[in-house]
């Protein structure tokens, strides 16, 4: 069907087809486009020197509520739709959990008038693709598609903001609750050390904390969810005054604007909801914690709190991460892997989120004759001796340089991609109310220096403060 033909009035059409499996529970970091994982090599540069990186944006507000932001790149002929709502996990409370990542999948099931499986037939059918993500602050939903058929992707998304409990049947909850119930028995239950992931949040953050449960929520939630509650949770989060959309790439600003007014002028607008504030939290001591699962290898996972997203130190932690076990020349693996062969695979990352982050090393053991705690006592204790020396000694230039050229060869590759970059300005806005802060987040990278690094381990990374997790096989 020609778009034309959907721009003559404002139709609803269909066709029908299969949805297409979802990617959920992504470990979204707000800093996502800074991912350490993959140290390509950059040439060095100061912080005086650092590239100059923007994204003009147009930002503007419907009278429903609705944050809308442009962002014009004409580099390909393609356009990127992202929307976050700012409801993740931590909108829920204790006892009902687990909506957040429900409504992830009811909103790809259909609405008024988007016949169920039509929306990837539409999409797939106009050359774009199409997914969604939950974290604890937020659920995103976005499409890439051809920039001459931006009304599709703004049709389908004003019709799910607008018109989805129009569709939402308490025999569609169960059907969806079902397959949210399957993907957690897959990813948590009967995945390897994947329980252990659930009691790191139980045991780093009290039941009031909004972080205590996971994402993906309580079996038992699931279960006692009724129609009621989960239209009440839409109702409440999913409105206009607590969305923002981001349209970027090959885009007519003016005309775009038009084109978001006109799809989505009679969303009835909503509450709009404050930000979610808690206490922080901090622990008094170390707490140790030892479960058993069917896997054969023993894995020890050490957990500090550690600072917000964009707070001092937070940086900081990222290159931290790095240094420790970021690459074959990195610390803990230098030590763990190759010289000591004690482990496997080892990893640290610095977990940003709103309300408080957490720094997380992860080590599974190779196959020993030992006892698996005696070697598991073995790795905490060579890690702790590496976190001492850092705290001792800065680490070397040449080790924070190697960390920053990565970090900044990864942000300008992503600025590249229209998907990447629409995510990002929303991912901006709701930190900081700058979808432009992309300049600012390099800056603080770049500016950094070894002795930034040592105050960093020495002020979040306490010896007598913090998780100490053990998963031993079972036999």
């Amino acid at each position: 069907m020609r778009l034309s033909i959907l721009l003559s009035m404002r139709s609803r059409f269909y066709r029908s087809g299969i949805t297409l499996e979802r990617m959920t529970l992504q470990r979204f970091r707000i800093g996502s486009a800074l991912t350490l994982a993959a140290l390509l090599t950059l040439a060095s540069l100061s912080a005086q020197q650092a590239p100059k990186v923007s994204a003009p944006y147009e930002m503007f507000t419907l009278p429903n509520g609705l944050t809308v932001i442009l962002h014009e790149d004409h580099t390909v002929p393609m356009v990127t739709v992202n929307v976050w709502y700012h409801a993740g996990s931590a909108r829920e409370k204790f006892g009902r959990t687990g909506f957040a990542h429900l409504f992830e999948h009811i909103l790809f099931e259909g609405s008024k008038h988007v016949k169920e499986g039509d929306f990837d037939n539409l999409l797939e059918a106009a050359g774009g693709n199409n997914n969604g993500s939950t974290t604890t602050d937020r659920t995103n939903y976005y499409e890439s598609l051809p920039s001459n058929a931006l009304d599709l992707a703004l049709f389908l998304e004003s019709d799910r903001m607008g018109y989805l409990l129009d569709v939402v049947t308490p025999q569609l909850v169960d059907g969806q609750r079902d397959v949210v119930k399957n993907e957690r028995r897959q990813s948590y239950e009967n995945a390897p050390y994947g329980m252990s992931n659930v009691r790191i949040t139980e045991l780093m953050y009290p039941k009031t904390h909004p972080y205590h449960w996971p994402v993906i929520g309580y079996m038992e939630d699931l279960t006692a969810a009724t129609h009621d509650d989960v239209k009440e949770f839409f109702t409440r989060y999913y409105a206009p005054g607590n969305a923002s959309i981001v349209i970027a790439g090959d885009i007519n600003p003016a005309d775009a604007r038009k084109k978001i007014e006109h799809w989505f002028s009679d969303v009835k607008p909503g509450a709009h909801l404050p930000p979610i504030e808690a206490p922080p939290v901090e622990l008094t001591s170390v707490i140790k914690d030892t479960m058993t699962d069917n896997v054969q290898l023993p894995r020890l996972t050490m957990v500090w709190h550690s600072p917000a997203m964009f707070k001092p130190g937070d940086a900081e932690l990222d290159v931290l991460a790095n240094v420790l076990t970021g690459g074959k020349n990195s610390r803990l693996y230098k030590r763990l892997v190759y010289e000591l062969q004690l482990v496997q695979n080892i990893s640290a990352f610095q977990g940003s989120a709103a309300l408080g982050s957490r720094f997380q090393i992860t080590a599974t053991a190779r196959p020993s004759a030992e006892a698996p705690a005696a070697v598991l006592e073995k790795i905490k204790a060579i890690i702790d001796e590496e976190i001492e020396k850092l705290k001792q000694t800065p680490p070397d230039a040449r080790e924070v340089q190697r960390a920053l050229n990565g970090i900044e060869s990864n942000f300008l590759a992503s600025m590249q991609r229209s998907a990447s970059k629409a995510d990002q300005m929303n991912a901006y806005y709701f930190a900081t109310g700058n979808p432009d802060y992309f300049a600012e987040d390099l800056a603080r990278y770049l500016a950094l220096q070894p002795n930034d690094i040592q105050a960093a381990a020495r002020r979040w990374l306490p010896s007598d403060r913090r998780l100490e997790m053990s998963v031993l096989p079972k036999k």
